[in-house]
């Protein structure tokens, strides 16, 4: 195992989370399928389930994260960013020298293959900023997360200002900006991206620090909505052109404002936590600590097991060497930190993944069709449904990890209660695509754009709650394993092979109207009732845990020992 350094000080917990939005803002690259899924049609000469199947290899690319998961419990986080930049580079490298008629025409399963390699650098990229801020912000996962999720989830609007305004809309240019230019964002950031001494919490101004940051996320947000919609519709001179893309730049480096204030006005409380037993300027993982202690909520879990370990026998585990090591050896508790074959085993876990994997991948069928979706019906211009995706994604992204936080704090409520009521209001939104009344297509993706941040927000802090930090990172990227399988089996399957028939129907390798896509709505509206189903069930089950949990208004403060690598 490497020697790690752990970065002290209260300043970089905060410039790694600067610099985490614009790796998070590279790891939305596979929101842009859309943008050039068109393109990848009609200069390929593919199919409609041809197309569907390579949004499934994006899909399968960016949240198989695995290996990811793994290695950052083993390497540096500068370490798992290069590697992202390097998939990036070539897969989309690729991608782009077929596109743009370079080379000749790749085989089918090449360019598939070329998108799996591709996309999976936001598995990389994200990977490598969440996991090390959960754990620089232990006791705020859910607001950091809200955070760079949407700013995740903002990305697709953000690439569909620089399409629009500084790549004149050409898919090709797009494909290599995206090869060449995310990569250089990413190889920039690497050294700001590292563990840093556990922000405490204690310090008063942490809480304006993530309001100024929410703040600024919003009102980029606000500000790439219009000036997307705007160059849409008005016809923009170059020079206002750029002047607007700087203005967004400025807007994404607005998270350095506090450790710049954090250095010109220090603060005199202290808000870092030391390490138990660690060095402060480096940490050795192979030594042991002489007594593993309590995992992140074993103390105040402790009662609420404590009939339940009535039987379990405590065994003494001797380590030659260096100091002895003493643990149960017992199953770990749901709360406690689990490696995934101990998940595995657990119900929650499982109910967890299914309601993940419902209610995502019904929404990531309707994002990788949704240029012939607004096609179908009567809507040509793509940029504006993806803009509107992004802004309402980012929006239930942010939203959610806020509220989530404030009533879990105040009320103990688990998570997934808002997962069951998003839920029901997918069940809602995919009926209003099915009626395909006119004016509502721009509603109902906006409604799934919330439902869809709302989703994948929740899962981060959720996860973590239940089955630790210590893997998060492992136990998070198979959990996102129920987006490539639901993008298979509703998009790749069941939408293409329904929007193809009806095609073969109108004579035509292109369908229109309603019925190109209503089946498909119909039947995810019956999976999003599943989905609202399996996650009520979870929330009764992990009520108890919760409210150990979070007893007292906070979350009990994970061992140092556990949570740093």
């Amino acid at each position: 195992m490497p020697r790690i350094v752990v970065k002290g000080g209260s300043r970089p917990p905060w410039i790694g989370l600067a610099a985490a939005v614009w790796v998070e803002l590279s790891a939305g690259n596979a929101y842009n399928f859309p943008l050039y899924s068109s393109t990848l049609k009609s200069v390929l000469g593919f199919s409609q389930q041809q197309v569907a199947l390579l949004g499934v290899a994006n899909d399968i690319g960016e949240n198989v994260g695995l290996l990811p998961g793994i290695a950052c419990n083993i390497f540096p986080p500068w370490a798992v960013l290069l590697m992202g930049a390097v998939l990036c580079f070539f897969g989309y490298g690729l991608v782009w020298l077929s596109v743009s008629q370079t080379i000749e025409t790749l085989p089918f399963w090449l360019l598939f293959l070329a998108l799996v390699v591709a996309a999976n650098s936001n598995a990389w990229f994200g990977t490598a900023v969440l996991v090390t801020n959960m754990r620089n912000f232990p006791l705020s996962r859910g607001t950091v997360a809200g955070i760079l999720k949407g700013y995740a989830g903002i990305s697709a609007a953000v690439y569909t200002v620089i399409y629009s305004i500084v790549l004149n809309q050409s898919a090709t240019r797009l494909l290599l900006f995206m090869a060449l230019g995310l990569p250089v964002i990413c190889l920039l950031m690497m050294y700001f991206v590292r563990v840093c001494t556990p922000a405490s919490g204690e310090d008063s101004s942490e809480h304006g620090h993530f309001v100024f940051t929410q703040t600024a996320s919003v009102l980029l947000a606000i500000y790439v909505s219009v000036i997307s919609i705007t160059s849409d519709l008005v016809s923009l001179s170059d020079a206002v052109s750029y002047i607007l893309i700087v203005i967004m730049v400025v807007f994404l480096m607005s998270p350095l404002v506090i450790p710049i204030k954090m250095t010109l006005f220090p603060s005199k409380s202290k808000t870092t936590i030391p390490p138990d037993n660690l060095d402060r300027e480096e940490v050795d993982s192979t030594q042991t600590n002489p007594l593993l202690k309590p995992s992140s909520s074993a103390t105040n879990l402790g009662n609420f097991y404590e009939n339940e370990n009535e039987n379990d026998d405590v065994q003494m585990l001797l380590a030659m060497g260096e100091g002895a090591v003493l643990k149960k050896k017992r199953r770990p508790r749901r709360g406690e930190d689990f490696k995934l074959c101990e998940a595995f085993i657990k119900a929650d876990f499982w109910l967890l993944w299914f309601v993940y994997f419902l209610g995502i991948g019904a929404g990531v069928t309707v994002l990788n069709n949704l240029a012939q979706i607004g096609t179908s019906l009567g809507v040509d211009d793509t940029t504006i449904l993806l803009c509107l995706f992004s802004f309402f994604n980012f929006a239930g992204r942010l939203g959610s990890g806020a509220v989530s936080e404030h009533f879990v704090r105040s009320k103990t409520i688990p998570r997934t209660v808002w997962m069951a009521c998003t839920h029901v209001l997918m069940v809602f939104t995919f009926l209003l695509f099915a009626s395909a009344v006119n004016g509502t297509l721009h509603a109902a993706t906006a409604l799934l754009g919330v439902c869809y941040g709302i989703i994948f927000s929740l899962l981060v802090p959720t996860a973590s709650e239940l089955f630790g930090l210590k893997h998060f990172g492992i136990i998070y990227n198979f959990m996102l394993l129920g987006n490539p399988i639901g993008a298979l089996l509703f998009s790749g399957l069941l939408a293409g092979y329904v929007y193809d028939a009806e095609a073969a129907k109108q004579g035509s390798s292109s369908c229109l109207g309603a019925e190109c896509f209503r089946l498909t709505f119909l039947i995810l509206a019956g999976v999003c009732g599943l989905g609202s189903i399996l996650s009520i069930i979870l929330t009764v089950r992990i009520r108890t845990v919760y409210q150990m949990l979070y007893s007292g208004g906070s979350f009990q403060m994970p061992q140092a020992s556990d949570i740093v690598h």
